[in-house]
Parts: C-alpha cells; sequence; structure tokens
C-alpha cells in the first residue's frame, strides 16, 4: 500500500498530504487538457470516437429507465465536453462547468456557448446559491480529482431535482482485479496510484458506500471493459511493457464497440455484472436521493 494513502471512514483511499486549492486549481486552468495530461488526447480517432458515444449512449439508456423525465443537465468538469455534445443531440438544456476552456474549445466547440469556466468550487457555490436545479448532474472521472469528495457529494444534493439523477463515474481503483495481479507477480507496483491527478481511489464497495454516507442511494452500478486483465497475459502487460499500452486501449474499444452492438437490455445486463463484480477499469454510480430520512 502506499504509505502516501490513508483510508478514509467511508471505505475509499485518499492522499493524506493533499496540495492547496490554489495548486490545484492552477494545475487544471493551465496544464491538464492543453497538454494532453491523464486520459486527454489532442485528436481522436473514429474508433475512440464511436466509443465515447456508446458509452454515453448507455448511462443514456439507464438514465431513461430510472428518470424519464430528465431534459436539463449540469456536467460538473465536463472536460472536453463530449457528453454536453451527445445530451444537447438528445434535445437536452445543458450547462458545463470546468477549470479550463481548451477541452471543449478542441474537442465539441459547438459546446462552447454551454461552458463556464472557472473555479468549478466557487461555480457551483454560486449555482446552489441562485436555487438551480437539475435533472442530471453529471460528473465523469472528477470525484477522485478533489480535494474533499465527501463536501462534494454533499453539496451535489442541492442542484437535483426531486427524482433527479447524479452520475458519477471513478476509476475503478484498489480493485481485486488490480490486487490479485499484484500478488500473483504481474506486476510489481500501485500503477493505478496517479498524483498529482488522482487524489482518492474508489472501488465496487466504497464507492456506494460513499454515496450512502453522503445521503445517497445508488440505484445502479456499470462496471466496463475490464483493461486490466490484459495484466496477467505477458503478451498484452502494459504496466511491464508501456510499449504495449496503445494495443491495450485499441482492443478495448474494439471490444466495447462490439459489445454495444448487441441489444441494449443484454448490455446493460452486461456491465451492471461486471460493477457487482467490481471489475472493469471504471465504475459508473446513478444516485438518488437518499429515501431513508
Amino acid at each position: 500500500m502506499d504509505t502516501r494513502l490513508t483510508q478514509h471512514p467511508l471505505g475509499f483511499w485518499t492522499l493524506a498530504d493533499k496540495p492547496s486549492a490554489e495548486a490545484l486549481s492552477d494545475y487544471y486552468a493551465n496544464k491538464y487538457y492543453q497538454q494532453a495530461c491523464g486520459s486527454y488526447e489532442l485528436q481522436y480517432s473514429d474508433e475512440e470516437r464511436a466509443y465515447f458515444r456508446a458509452k454515453l449512449a448507455q448511462r443514456h439508456a439507464v438514465l431513461q429507465r430510472i428518470a424519464p423525465q430528465g431534459r436539463t443537465m449540469l456536467d460538473v468538469g465536463c472536460g472536453e465536453g463530449f457528453a454536453l455534445a451527445y445530451f444537447r443531440e438528445q434535445g437536452w438544456s445543458v450547462k458545463g462547468f470546468d477549470f479550463s476552456a481548451a477541452g471543449v474549445e478542441s474537442q465539441n466547440p459547438a459546446c462552447r456557448d454551454a461552458l463556464v469556466a472557472g473555479d468549478v468550487f466557487a461555480l457551483l457555490d454560486a449555482e446552489i446559491a441562485a436555487g438551480r436545479k437539475y435533472d442530471v448532474v453529471w460528473l465523469q472521472n472528477v470525484l477522485e480529482h478533489v480535494l474533499d469528495p465527501v463536501a462534494l457529494l454533499v453539496s451535489l444534493k442541492s442542484l437535483l431535482s426531486q427524482e433527479g439523477v447524479a452520475v458519477i463515474t471513478v476509476p475503478n481503483d484498489f480493485s481485486a482485479l488490480q490486487r490479485e495481479a499484484l500478488s500473483q507477480g504481474h506486476i510489481d507496483q500501485e500503477f493505478w496510484v496517479a498524483l498529482p491527478d488522482h487524489l482518492s481511489y474508489f472501488d465496487h464497495v466504497s464507492l456506494p458506500a460513499t454515496a450512502k454516507g453522503t445521503g445517497w442511494d445508488c440505484v445502479e452500478l456499470l462496471g466496463d471493459f475490464p483493461i486490466d486483465w490484459f495484466l496477467f497475459h505477458s503478451g498484452s502487460n502494459y504496466v511491464r511493457d508501456r510499449t504495449l499500452g496503445k494495443a491495450a486501449h485499441r482492443a478495448r474499444v474494439q471490444l466495447e464497440n462490439l459489445i454495444h452492438r448487441q441489444p441494449t437490455d443484454a448490455v446493460l445486463e452486461f456491465w451492471a455484472a461486471a460493477g457487482r463484480l467490481g471489475i472493469g477499469r471504471d465504475l459508473t454510480c446513478f444516485l438518488k436521493h437518499s429515501a431513508e430520512p
């Protein structure tokens, strides 16, 4: 276990000595998208764009089932704007917050008018103070980056309509799959610990537990393609041999696109099973206001 991390009472792992809010804001405003840091790139293939759309369509299908009245969305940390573009295409009213406009301007410039760039947390506070409500609040690969994910989850409740849904996607880290790869000697490091980008680490147990501890019910949990399976074969172990990373990613994209072409209900059952098993590189939790007092 990385000694820089400590376990939160709700079960997730978090950096013990966090950077200042000012340093973090500067990092995302001035470096992250412009330098293609994290999972962001300067350009994507047609296959990758189809993959992004497939994952958005799957999450939309879940929303149509659990919140069919949904028509307004706030994307917190909207990144490159793929969710803004997708849901606007479906006829939704969309708004996005991010520290930088660079990602949207690069990949989805038609959505620039839906983006408010600035300190995301100050923007959220202003939105709450104004009493605005949304049917969907969307955080894709955001929760792991923030200084206080518990406080953020609590604050999001004020932005949702009574039957609204928060859609939270995080990397599936310190998973049973990763720990097994480590114990079997397929890898020799906790490669998923990515500082200063990721300050907290969730799995299929701690994410719903954190949601419950902050007043939410996790009504659906989806996994996605378990790319970490590739670590169990020497010919595809992209941690031992970094040159294999692009091939592993392309295989994931192609297989995700193949699975997406199957009947929607079967696809969602498949990814829900992956979520329950805690496999998949990412987890997506659909949260509603807790029914408990």
